[in-house]
């Protein structure tokens, strides 16, 4: 495993100054927040912190991102012991969360926090004096840094709850924390501009030291720019707007810039397999991935921040003690996503195992709704089909780190982007490096359009694929779910296509009757956002979402 940087949490603690005109000079206790930042150190720690909120999965429940991106979609259902485990999940999986939703909550408030440090950092790195250490090359590249943090921290969430308060610098005074929601265009807006400054000031991923992998990169920033302008795009179209034309040709810009200025930086692993392990870790194909780390401290109890292990490994390992250390089996992939697969594709064993019922211990707390899958990326677990045991890990906290960016998804992105902008030519190259790498040196996986895949507008029949730019969209479509299955990229893929409701209702025909029971009919125009929590309409005065 390649060494990656540490998130290190400092706690900054500014006082609040009044503005009485006949205070002269400051009392013998009062701090100042730019007494704080006195070198280099501080300037790294508090660019560090502002890293921090990404690796947060629980404060009052788990929230970690993919009961978002995977259960609320047709990819997985909910898992655990039984219904009542994680509640609040279960609502969301359903279609039946309101706005006191846990979960809903925690995520929204957890990107605030990361948003708040990088505004500190933004704020405060800039006016430091430079030094021996803290040089202009050193600031440029912190202050970069917390750019596309920012970006990254409203880019989460303007794609789960719409339109919310963009707030770019630090709060201080109780009179300004009421910020009104922005329009999405506003918030989009706030998140491309903040990525074009990180893009001018990141390194590329090669000139970081190994002490510092993990951090921001130029590609990191490129991809991210493609991915913003494309959502941007897709919420224009589906939403009357006149522009998005333009934004997918700034998305097919960006994707070109990735693929001329990181073309030696980047490139798919050879064994597909190999990505999702301890050792595949900050990988060639790794663009931006969320660094955890081994620790041997307790979550019992406690809330974001204790501790730098991920809670996803004992999430999702199986409940059963057939493979060795269990879990607590959540996500579970649907058949559905299993029958997406094309015959012999070897990304679906990677992705998904189907225990025999000599590997079930205890079938009425591992078969969730009548699903025995289960998901195994991130679970950490070899190909002999056991879990690796972390001696020096906490059995609830894990290491493996969460990719979020990789080139396999920035090759169909730009494919995507490339047919919008009417260039099916290089839209087929891309889909078709993904294909390839998958095909190895195997002779399946034709190349595009020899294959068929599932139309969404027919109760999932299976469509043969013909050369023409519907199919192809379609076929670019079915490579983002399989290639990225269980990956948290499902939901907001189907949003952002304006699909949803099609695809959702079609998925609720093939599941099982147990699950059909509690599924709720999908609301098109409210479900494919999250409600504002109510906690923060109450001490924000924000306007609720349509339909909550």
């Amino acid at each position: 495993m390649k060494s990656k940087i540490s998130y290190t949490l400092i706690l900054l603690i500014p006082a609040l100054t009044a503005c009485n005109d006949w205070l002269r000079e400051d009392g013998p206790m009062t701090n100042r927040v730019e007494d704080f930042f006195t070198g280099a150190e501080t300037a790294v720690q508090v660019t560090n912190a502002a890293y921090a909120p990404l690796l947060w999965e629980y404060q009052n429940t788990y929230y970690s991102e993919f009961f978002f991106g995977d259960v609320l979609s047709d990819d997985a259902l909910k898992g655990g012991q039984n219904i009542s485990d994680m509640a609040d999940v279960f609502d969301l999986e359903n279609f039946k969360a309101i706005a006191n939703n846990t979960m809903v909550l925690d995520y929204y408030r957890a990107q605030y926090q990361g948003i708040a440090r990088a505004n500190l950092a933004l704020e405060q790195i800039p006016a430091m004096e430079e030094d021996d250490v803290l040089t202009s090359e050193l600031k440029t590249r912190l202050a970069a840094e917390a750019h596309f943090l920012r970006a990254y921290y409203y880019f989460r969430l303007v794609r789960l709850y719409g339109g919310v308060p963009v707030v770019t610098a630090p709060i201080y005074s109780s009179e300004d924390w009421k910020q009104p929601r922005a329009s999405v265009d506003e918030v989009y807006t706030q998140i491309i501009s903040d990525l074009k400054m990180a893009e001018a000031g990141l390194p590329l991923k090669s000139a970081y030291a190994a002490d510092d992998m993990g951090r921001a990169t130029k590609g990191a920033a490129q991809a991210m720019l493609m991915k913003a302008y494309l959502y941007w795009a897709d919420s224009q179209r589906n939403n009357g707007g006149s522009e998005a034309d333009a934004y997918y040709g700034m998305a097919e810009d960006w994707g070109a810039a990735f693929m001329r200025d990181q073309a030696s930086e980047y490139s798919l692993c050879p064994d597909y397999n190999d990505i999702f392990t301890l050792e595949g870790e900050n990988g060639p194909e790794s663009v931006f991935e969320i660094q955890y780390m081994a620790d041997s401290m307790s979550d019992y109890g406690e809330g974001n921040g204790f501790t730098r292990g991920t809670f996803a490994t004992i999430l999702t390992r199986s409940r059963s003690t057939a493979f060795g250390s269990p879990g607590w089996g959540f996500n579970h992939p649907t058949q559905n996503l299993y029958d997406e697969f094309e015959a012999g594709d070897p990304r679906r064993e990677a992705s998904i195992l189907v225990p025999t019922d000599d590997q079930i211990t205890t079938p009425a707390d591992e078969i969730y709704l009548g699903n025995r899958n289960l998901g195994v990326k991130r679970t950490i677990m070899n190909r002999e089909l056991s879990y690796v045991v972390l001696e020096d890990s906490h059995h609830s906290r894990s290491p493996i780190n969460y990719i979020t960016i990789r080139l396999a998804d920035v090759y169909l992105m730009y494919a995507e982007a490339c047919l919008r902008c009417g260039d099916s030519v290089t839209a087929k190259e891309y889909l078709e490096k993904v294909r390839s790498r998958a095909r190895g040196s195997q002779a399946i996986l034709p190349q595009f359009p020899g294959y068929k895949v599932p139309d969404y507008t027919d109760g999932y029949a299976l469509h043969q694929l013909a050369d023409n730019t519907g199919d192809l969209e379609m076929a670019i479509r079915h490579e983002r779910r399989v290639e990225l299955a269980m990956e948290s990229h499902r939901w907001f893929d189907l949003c952002r296509w304006g699909i949803a409701k099609e695809v959702m209702d079609a998925y609720k025909a093939t599941e099982t009757t147990e699950a059909q029971a509690y599924m709720e009919t999908f609301i098109k125009g409210k479900h494919e956002l999250m409600p504002i929590p109510d906690e923060e309409i109450r001490i924000g005065g924000l306007t609720q979402n349509n339909g909550y």
